[in-house]
């Protein structure tokens, strides 16, 4: 699976910090926004740093083996649009928005809807939707809608 673009998205927009620290919702995180280790122990903010190269290796496998099969139980029409008209930017797109907001939130969302309709001009607007944090607009969420609606055209 080709999880390259949403990789580079999460990397772009998460940033890297080698040492635990506590995410705008108040969870330990570590490397790419990472919250578990691959043996499934939740980050603390006492762990050691992490290096890069296993930050990112923690970032892949998260995106290959829990939001890339979380979104396409959601959207299953990504997966003939990646595999039968190599189209992976949509899928990409929607792992990069899981990734930042959780599956949970995308399984209840008009976006969720408006893929599955093929819907892609109504999919961009959803999008930009999803833009706030603590009531106010956030020119980081901004940037990255932006960039993911961007993989959707």
């Amino acid at each position: 699976m080709n999880l390259a673009l949403a990789e580079e998205l999460c990397r772009r927009f998460e940033g890297f910090r080698a040492r635990p620290y506590l995410c705008p919702a108040g969870v330990p995180t570590i490397g790419y926004g990472s919250t578990h280790y691959a043996d499934g122990r939740r980050v603390q903010l006492t762990d050691p740093p992490i290096a890069e190269s296993a930050a990112r290796a923690l970032l892949v496998g998260e995106l290959l083996d829990t939001y890339a099969p979380g979104v396409l139980r959601q959207c299953p029409g990504l997966l003939p649009l990646a595999l039968i008209e190599d189209d992976w930017q949509k899928l990409n797109a929607i792992v990069d928005f899981a990734y930042n907001l959780g599956v949970g939130r995308l399984q209840t969302s008009t976006l969720r809807r408006r893929i599955n309709a093929g819907d892609w001009d109504g999919a961009v607007a959803e999008l930009g939707k999803w833009v706030w944090g603590g009531g106010r607009k956030l020119p980081g969420l901004v940037a990255r809608r932006a960039a993911e609606a961007a993989l959707l055209r």
